[in-house]
């Protein structure tokens, strides 16, 4: 199978031959040390990026890099989503139709889990989507699908659509989900979820949220209501990671917004973590969260500068597709000069590829480390500009002094 494809689900362009990536994927005790961050344009036999065909077999490259050295390697799609509807009501006084539905699937469709619809009941033809993996418990689901640790409901339907009364009113839907149904978020996480069907495979549980959010698209293209040229993945902190993953593997996802992804998240590794620059490092992420990743990824540790690749890597293999970070000012987790330089290294590969560089976006609000209505707000008039033709008039490319 080509990498990258297991995430990822039918419908995805045809991808070219494997590169040989014998003499790519080494030790970790063999790579050499580098400052600079590595060059997307660059083959790893130190070939120009100079034509189309040579970036789709670049991009097979990273991706398998990624795969090798933090990621590791998911199943395949299982080629057979379906959803069984648990409930249905209307919502908002009638303004908004609610749907609990559980997503089936895998061997023997014993794999799955619990995600809520809420969709204008105003509006003809399919509406664009947002897929928000979410800390809080699945609204509508029972109750042996609890918050997440450190998180509260709203589990009521109502309460959370009135949540979501600003997207709901400018013609998105929503389906929203509590992560950890995808995989557990401690060192357990090898016998939740997905894991004991796929034993032979050495993904870590960042990869398996990814890979989860995928089957979320395979349901979504069935649906009538979703317009599946708009598919948009929003997700905050671990979850931004998520969506950084998910966006970057899986094609059918039109636009991703990560938001204050942290450690191993939208900012550039080798620049920010204690020693170089401040906030949340690698090397945070893997004493804090090794089951996150691949253990080879820990291997790192203090010699950040042997990685391989870098953050701005996702959002080059998310181009030519719109994508933009949501960020708080007052977030100390988060580097603004880290994700800076990730952003910034991005857009090459976009005017490469014949797409505006507008099309990678920033934007900060005032708040700490939280996902607050002022970013649902800039990601939503982000997506009206990019992907539905709407121009708010907004810049989407300012950094914090």
């Amino acid at each position: 199978m080509t990498a990258g494809a297991a995430l990822a689900g039918g419908g995805s362009p045809q991808r070219p031959p494997e590169p040989d990536m014998t003499k790519i994927l080494v030790p970790v005790s063999a790579l050499p040390v580098r400052p600079e961050m590595p060059d997307v344009m660059t083959m790893s036999d130190g070939t120009k990026v100079t034509t189309p065909a040579q970036w789709r077999l670049r991009r097979e490259e990273m991706k398998q890099i990624l795969e090798f050295y933090e990621l590791g390697h998911a199943p395949p799609p299982p080629g057979n989503v379906s959803g069984e509807e648990l409930q249905s009501r209307s919502v908002l006084s009638g303004a908004a139709q609610f749907r609990l539905v559980h997503l089936k699937f895998g061997p023997g469709e014993k794999l799955g889990f619990d995600v809520a619809i809420f969709t204008p009941a105003k509006g003809n033809g399919s509406f664009p989507t947002i897929i928000n993996p979410s800390f809080n418990a699945t609204p509508g689901a029972a109750a042996a699908n609890p918050p997440a640790r450190g998180a509260s409901g709203p589990a009521d339907p109502e309460t959370a659509a009135r949540g979501f009364t600003n997207l709901l009113d400018r013609g998105y839907a929503i389906m929203t989900y509590r992560y950890t149904q995808c995989g557990a978020d401690d060192a357990t996480f090898r016998n939740s979820a997905f894991f004991p069907a796929y034993p032979e495979y050495d993904w870590g549980v960042l990869s398996a949220w990814a890979w989860g959010l995928s089957r979320g698209v395979d349901y979504l293209e069935a649906q009538p209501w979703a317009d599946t040229n708009r598919l948009i993945a929003l997700g905050h902190s671990r979850l931004g990671r998520l969506v950084l993953v998910a966006t970057a593997f899986d094609e059918r996802i039109s636009l991703g917004a990560p938001a204050a992804s942290c450690g191993a998240g939208s900012g550039a590794y080798r620049f920010c973590g204690p020693g170089r620059g401040g906030g949340e490092g690698v090397d945070d992420m893997m004493r804090k969260f090794p089951w996150y990743f691949v253990p080879r990824f820990t291997e790192f540790g203090s010699q950040v500068q042997k990685l391989p690749f870098e953050a701005y890597w996702y959002i080059a293999l998310a181009a030519p597709r719109p994508w933009i970070d949501a960020e708080g000012t007052a977030d100390t987790l988060c580097l603004p000069s880290a994700v800076r330089k990730s952003v910034l290294a991005a857009r090459p590969v976009y005017d490469f590829l014949g797409a505006s560089t507008n099309r990678v976006g920033i934007n900060y609000e005032a708040h700490p480390h939280s996902l607050a209505p002022a970013d649902w707000n800039a990601v939503l008039d982000f997506a009206d500009q990019q992907l539905r033709g709407i121009d708010h008039e907004r810049k989407f490319d300012q950094f914090p002094p």
